[in-house]
């Protein structure tokens, strides 16, 4: 997962809220909505950081905190509140959805665009592909508790968001991997490698590749380890 920088509303929201009877359902200009949040975003899911893009077929608008009548209805408006999500296999059932979709009403303990957050921070995301929290109460949020009986396999307990749900661990697994792959072939020295992180960190603009963060991870972790003087 990956912190999230916001940026200014859309003007169109602005003007809505000033409506007395105003709230999200009637708020009909939500293309604005998906417009910004992918820009800010920079094209990718602000859960599992698959790309979106800012139409109803590849993507939906996540209320942090549910806008449900018994929840948060006050932040059904608040734009600080909202963010860009992937459909999360929608129309399947529970156990193969993932994100907003599966996530629906339930509160969860990060929001990736809150700054006193700072989700980079949770998260490992090691090169098998799965994503992993050492805070026990965000790990259960994130990933499925699985049985361990091998023979016959049954989920324990559903999380929130599913992140380790088969699809985004393989594709996880396969971008980094591939990126392996790139650097053992052109046999990258130490010190380019902090230049191949400021490409996956989106530090030279543009949209952000899917999955970027697994490589920011890894890079990290291996610049980290690099004795000073190899760093420029």
């Amino acid at each position: 997962m990956r912190n999230i920088q916001k940026q200014a509303e859309p003007k169109s929201l602005t003007q809505h809220r000033c409506n007395t009877s105003a709230n999200y359902d009637n708020y009909d200009k939500k293309d604005d909505l998906r417009d910004s949040l992918v820009s800010e975003q920079r094209g990718i899911c602000c859960y599992c950081m698959q790309r979106i893009r800012p139409n109803l077929e590849s993507m939906k608008i996540e209320h942090w905190q549910s806008q449900s009548p018994n929840k948060f209805p006050k932040k059904q408006l608040d734009y600080g509140n909202l963010l860009g999500a992937c459909l999360g296999e929608h129309g399947q059932s529970k156990k193969n959805q993932h994100c907003d979709t599966r996530k629906g009403d339930d509160d969860i303990l990060f929001n990736p665009a809150n700054p006193s957050h700072d989700v980079e921070r949770f998260f490992k995301l090691p090169a098998t592909g799965l994503i992993q929290s050492d805070d026990p109460q965000i790990q259960k949020q994130i990933s499925d508790e699985i049985s361990d009986d091998i023979d016959d396999p049954k989920i324990k307990h559903y999380s929130s968001l599913n992140l380790n749900h088969p699809k985004l661990v393989n594709n996880r697994k396969a971008v980094i991997d591939a990126f392996i792959q790139v650097l053992q072939k052109e046999q990258v020295r130490d010190s380019d490698l902090t230049k191949h992180l400021a490409d996956w960190e989106g530090k030279n603009g543009g949209q952000l590749r899917p999955f970027c963060q697994v490589i920011v991870y890894y890079l990290r972790k291996k610049v980290n380890r690099m004795p000073p003087k190899t760093i420029k």
